[in-house]
């Protein structure tokens, strides 16, 4: 009687899971990116509306790991790439030396000004690097000088929503120069580029998908006991925490869902991480 019972209240047997395949935030956040449109190869698109060509010369400031100077180059254009690190701006040139044969220039400068010819590129980029400059008129002053009339400009700033919710976890770094300094509204962001000169073409707002990942990036660093007064890492990169590959997960069967893409539009409108503008520099005639 006794060894009936303690079959009975003794759990079944139980199967062990099979660990599942690691799911990477960069590559979600890639597949994320290519369904707002970004990184359109076969038109050579880098965002929808933003066509670079061989004939092409793009200026990228800002350009960090160089995303948007090897697409250019892949588009067979000219790039002149800069950035504050040295050794950002040495990577990327060999990358692009590796890849292109024409006349191409990499400089390590803090952009005020940057050494660089009046209306030397017919393509500007700049993403995620306004909030770091403590003077942003000036600076953006500085990149329309250096567009021909026409050129096109991509820009890109974070949205006000994802920082603020960031205030109450990420450490204060964060928010100190020589990282986030400035919090552009979407109308303090449009009044900037039109101020400068510019005719906006395009707004989009973007990432939801990565204001999440930060927040479980710094809610890992936090569990993980590290010092977040010091350093901070504003691109953050693998090897990523536990936390940041199930939130990939989870984002990952969310677009595979009938509904997902829906959903995804609708929180990058709640909350994105990022808010772009195309604009263009009127010609001579338009201006006047």
């Amino acid at each position: 009687m006794i060894r009936r019972l303690l079959a009975k209240l003794r759990p079944a047997p139980v199967e062990v899971a099979q660990p599942e395949t690691r799911v990477s935030p960069r590559d979600i956040g890639l597949y994320d990116a290519l369904l707002d449109g970004w990184f359109l190869g076969d038109s050579g698109e880098l965002l929808k509306g933003f066509a670079i060509t061989a004939d092409d010369t793009l200026l990228d400031v800002g350009c960090g790991e160089g995303v948007a100077t090897l697409f250019a180059v892949r588009q067979g254009a000219s790039v002149i790439f800069t950035d504050s690190e040295h050794d950002k701006v040495r990577d990327l040139a060999q990358q692009v030396q590796a890849q292109s044969d024409k006349a191409n220039l990499g400089l390590v400068s803090s952009s005020l000004p940057l050494p660089l010819a009046d209306g030397c590129a017919s393509k500007v980029v700049c993403m995620e690097v306004l909030e770091h400059i403590d003077h942003p008129e000036p600076f953006m002053a500085e990149l329309v000088r250096m567009g021909r009339p026409g050129a096109l400009y991509l820009l890109s700033v974070p949205s006000p929503v994802g920082e603020h919710l960031q205030k109450g976890i990420a450490p204060a770094s964060y928010f100190q120069s020589p990282n986030h300094v400035q919090i552009f509204s979407p109308e303090r962001f449009a009044a900037l580029v039109e101020d400068a000169g510019l005719v906006i073409e395009h707004r989009q707002a973007t990432g939801f998908f990565w204001v999440m990942g930060m927040i479980f990036f710094w809610a890992s660093e936090r569990a993980a006991g590290r010092d977040l007064g010091g350093a901070v890492r504003d691109r953050i990169q693998a090897p990523y925490p536990p936390l940041m590959e199930s939130w990939a997960k989870t984002w990952q069967d969310l677009l595979a869902q009938p509904d997902g893409l829906a959903i995804k539009q609708m929180l990058d409108q709640f909350m994105p991480k990022s808010q772009v503008i195309i604009a263009r520099k009127p010609h001579v005639e338009e201006g006047a």
